[in-house]
């Protein structure tokens, strides 16, 4: 029997691009966009899509694959997916969870101690040179007398509460629902969080409920001595009233590995020296690439196998 044709739209891990190639008759885009410069009888073919991070897979798109059957997303989040259209039109869409959890709470752990104790910063004043001519590097804040509030506490969000838990630091959180499993305070409301809070960690899925859900009157709530970590989806922050909150005191800091419109960041936010900015590498080491692209494989095998979806999204037609 001949492999299934499925498409590859953007950039995955060189062994995960190998794998596919073993087991499916793979046609390649650089971008999602540039499939429509197909030929019609490569369209027609094509049954599955293995998507790079963030490669849009819109409604013209999926059009544009009238046998399309499953979209398996590499990575947690997914938006940039057209799940409406998905779900009406029978297309199972899978992601990545779990194999990413623990290396972007490890990730946001650092990026929580480079802010609060500015470490990248004292790095930079040793290497200028500053130590000898200036003496030590001045003091910075300190995790020791905070409290942290996670919005969004799905897999990633416990593994953070669960480093932090170990360091000494109270952790509350905000969801949709409280969770009878954990041993969290919980608030219904992220504005009263907020103001009981002055470390506020996002580990947000982007979707519509979550856009810019951080703004000036949240920023105002987290208050001066308050910090902000992101490394949910920089659809999440309002950054025009970050950057102002940051300029004005507002807030003491802000630690962020996603901004708006990746990997287009602003100037001005690049040039405040109160802010750490790391480039969306939550979960980029090559053992934990390997393994979302691994997972990316094993949905698609398991659909064309036996129509069983390793892990469909909650908004996927699944199961029939």
């Amino acid at each position: 029997m001949a492999n299934p044709d499925i498409l590859v739209a953007g950039v995955l891990p060189a062994s995960t691009d190998k794998t596919l190639a073993a087991s499916f008759t793979v046609h390649r885009v650089t971008d999602a966009a540039a499939a429509a410069a197909l030929a019609a009888s490569e369209r027609d073919a094509v049954r599955g899509l293995a998507r790079g991070m963030h490669s849009a897979v819109d409604r013209i798109l999926m059009e544009s694959l009238p046998r399309l059957e499953i979209v398996a997303n590499f990575g947690v989040g997914y938006d940039g997916i057209d799940l409406a259209y998905a779900a009406d039109h029978g297309i199972v869409v899978t992601n990545t969870p779990d194999v990413l959890t623990e290396e972007v709470a490890d990730t946001s752990l650092g990026l929580i101690l480079m802010t609060v104790r500015e470490l990248s910063a004292a790095e930079r004043y040793l290497r200028a040179g500053e130590w000898p001519r200036r003496g030590p590097y001045r003091l910075t804040a300190t995790l020791r007398d905070r409290t942290a509030g996670i919005a969004g506490l799905g897999r990633i969000g416990i593994a953070i509460a669960r480093r932090l838990d170990a360091m000494g630091v109270p952790v509350v959180y905000h969801g949709r629902h409280r969770q009878p499993d954990v041993p969290y305070g919980y608030y219904a409301d992220l504005g009263e969080m907020v103001a009981a809070v002055d470390l506020l960690i996002l580990a947000l899925p982007g979707s519509p409920a979550t856009a810019n859900i951080v703004d000036a009157a949240i920023l105002e709530a987290l208050g001066a001595n308050g910090i902000l970590i992101n490394i949910g989806r920089g659809s999440a922050v309002d950054e025009a009233a970050l950057i102002a909150a940051l300029k004005h005191g507002t807030i003491l800091a802000a630690g962020l590995d996603v901004f708006a419109r990746e990997p287009n960041v602003p100037p001005e936010l690049i040039a405040l020296p109160n802010a750490v900015l790391l480039p969306h590498v939550g979960s980029a080491s090559v053992y934990t690439r390997d393994a979302m692209g691994q997972l990316v494989v094993d949905n698609l095998k398991g659909w064309f196998a036996d129509r069983r979806p390793l892990t469909p999204v909650p908004e996927t037609p699944w199961p029939r």
